[in-house]
C-alpha cells in the first residue's frame, strides 16, 4: 500500500507502528534522509536497520511477527517534506516495490 505522509525536520518521526505483527517498508527519497526500526519502549528501546536514502535505489526496513515489545519506522529529514513509501505484509516475497514510485 503506498502511502504519502508529511514529515517536519528535526528529530525521529514515527510513520509506521506495529505490535505483534511484522510489515516492511520500501523508501526511496527523499535523499539524504535517514531511516531505522526501533525496537521496545523508552529507555529500554534499541535502534535497529539504520540506512540513508539515496534518492536512486530502494532501502527497506523489516518488522518481524514477534514484535511483543512493539516496534516503529522512523525517518528523520533535514528539511520538511512529504515522503512516499510502499507498506507490505511481512509474508510478501518480493524483493522491491510491486509498484514503482
Amino acid at each position: 500500500m503506498i502511502r504519502t505522509k508529511f514529515i517536519k525536520k528535526g528529530k525521529w518521526r514515527t510513520i509506521e507502528s506495529f505490535f505483534n505483527t511484522g510489515g516492511m517498508a520500501y523508501f526511496r527519497n527523499p535523499a539524504g534522509a535517514s531511516i531505522k526500526v526501533r525496537y521496545g519502549i523508552g529507555w529500554f528501546g534499541k535502534d535497529r536497520q539504520k540506512q540513508k536514502l539515496t534518492g536512486t535505489s530502494y532501502k527497506r526496513l523489516t518488522v518481524g511477527k514477534w514484535s511483543l515489545t512493539g516496534a516503529r519506522m522512523q525517518i528523520k529529514v533535514s528539511t520538511d517534506t512529504e515522503v512516499t513509501y510502499d507498506v507490505v505484509p511481512a509474508e510478501s516475497p518480493l524483493g522491491v516495490p510491486s509498484i514503482r514510485f
